[in-house]
């Protein structure tokens, strides 16, 4: 009764320290890696300013976008619309199909602040955006 007791628990006790021994051999291994440069340039244990080793600048190879040139397509289609490799472009449409209100959008420059209501959440947004920025110029004059 003895022996069997003991085989059931040594055998099982012998695995896990096996296990245990090889873990802790491959996390040694793991940390044992320590780069060490005595040079002059490169100061204590590389702490300094030092060259570079193995720097090889390599350069990108340009890609080249293909242009659309058909004057029928740049006329009836958005080009450049669709983002996937099957299927075409979005076809434009007539004017009286799109919102009204889509004619009406400032395309050009921003509406002067002196221009805008003040009881608009825009004109308060501007305001807000002024303030942060005389803010931030004023901080970045400061000596200390």
């Amino acid at each position: 009764m003895f022996p069997d007791t003991l085989s059931r628990i040594v055998l099982p006790l012998r695995q896990v320290l096996v296990m245990q021994s090889t873990n802790l051999h491959l996390s040694a291994t793991n940390y044992a890696a320590v780069k060490k440069t005595t040079s002059a340039a490169g100061g204590v244990m590389g702490l300094g300013k030092g060259k570079k080793k193995g720097a090889k600048l390599t350069t990108m190879e340009k890609k080249e976008m293909p242009v659309e040139s058909d004057p029928e397509k740049l006329v009836h289609y958005v080009c450049g619309s669709n983002i996937y490799t099957t299927g075409e472009d979005v076809k434009i449409k007539d004017d009286s199909e799109y919102p009204e209100w889509l004619w009406s959008l400032n395309t050009g420059r921003a509406v002067p602040l002196e221009e805008l209501d003040p009881s608009t959440k825009e004109y308060w947004l501007r305001v807000r955006a002024a303030g942060m920025r005389r803010n931030n110029k004023l901080r970045s004059m400061r000596r200390f």
